[in-house]
C-alpha cells in the first residue's frame, strides 16, 4: 500500500525526526515539545551507544506499559539515584526499594517482579541480540515490549504496534480495530522498507500526531491524512 509511505512522509515532514528512545544521560531536547523534555536524539541513530544505555531502553519498555513516559521517566531517575540502571542491579536489589524506585510508573508490584525477571534474562543473553521468541518467553514480556526492546535497544528492524496505531489506523480504513497485532505489524513491515530508523521514525510520529489528533475528544475528526487515503 503505497499510503502507508505517504503518510510516512507526512508525518515527518510534519513533525520532523523525533530522536527516540529517549535517554537519561543524554541532554537532547524533544524536538516537539510533548511528553519528556529531554533525552531526545533526533537524527542520531547510533544510540544505544553502551550497555547500561540498551538495558535503560529495556528497562522503559517494560514500565512504560500502561503508562505514559512522563511517569516512566520519574521512575527511571528514581533508579538511577539508587544506582540501578543495570541488570546486575536490578538481580540484586531488595524488591521493596525497587517497588518504591519504580512506584511513579504505576502497577509497582507487577513491574517491580517484571523487571526482575528481564534483569536475569539481560544477564543471561551475555551481551547477545535476543530472539523475538526469547524475548515473548519471558515473564511480563509482551509483543509489543518485546518488539520495542529489539527496534530501540537493539535496531533490530521489526514494526512496533501500539494502541495509537490501532486507532489511527483502524479508522483510516487500512484494518478493522479488531485486527491481530502481528497482522497489523507485517502490513507495515510488508509495505516500508526494512530499515530500522525508518520504523523506530515512524512509531514515534504516530504517537506524536495521535496526541494531537486522536485524542478521545478528537479522534481523528480533523485528522488530515485522511486526504492521503481518499
Amino acid at each position: 500500500m503505497e499510503n502507508i509511505k505517504k503518510i510516512y512522509n507526512c508525518l515527518l515532514s510534519e513533525y520532523g525526526p523525533q530522536g527516540w528512545w529517549p535517554l537519561l544521560d543524554f541532554r537532547g531536547r524533544n524536538p516537539t515539545k510533548t511528553g519528556s523534555i529531554k533525552g531526545y536524539h533526533p537524527r542520531d541513530y547510533s544510540f544505544p551507544k553502551n550497555d547500561r544505555q540498551r538495558f535503560e531502553i529495556c528497562c522503559g519498555a517494560i514500565l512504560t506499559q500502561s503508562v505514559a513516559w512522563s511517569s516512566v521517566e520519574k521512575a527511571l531517575m528514581n533508579l538511577k539515584k539508587i544506582k540501578a540502571i543495570e541488570a546486575t542491579a536490578i538481580n540484586k536489589i531488595n524488591i521493596e526499594k525497587l517497588k518504591s524506585a519504580i512506584k511513579p510508573a504505576g502497577y509497582f508490584n507487577q513491574k517491580a517482579k517484571k523487571l526482575k525477571e528481564f534483569a536475569k534474562f539481560y544477564i543471561s543473553l551475555k551481551g547477545k541480540t535476543p530472539t523475538r521468541e526469547q524475548l515473548l518467553s519471558v515473564w511480563g514480556v509482551g509483543r509489543e515490549t518485546a518488539d520495542s526492546i529489539l527496534l530501540y535497544a537493539y535496531k533490530v528492524p521489526i514494526f512496533v504496534v501500539d494502541a495509537y496505531t490501532k486507532r489511527i489506523f483502524s479508522k483510516l480504513g487500512f484494518f478493522k480495530e479488531s485486527a491481530d497485532y502481528d497482522e497489523i505489524r507485517e502490513l507495515f513491515e510488508k509495505n516500508l522498507p526494512k530499515d530500522f530508523k525508518i520504523y523506530q521514525e515512524f512509531h514515534a510520529l504516530i504517537v506524536e500526531h495521535a496526541k494531537r489528533h486522536y485524542t478521545k475528544k478528537l479522534c481523528g475528526i480533523n485528522c488530515p491524512l485522511k486526504k492521503i487515503v481518499k
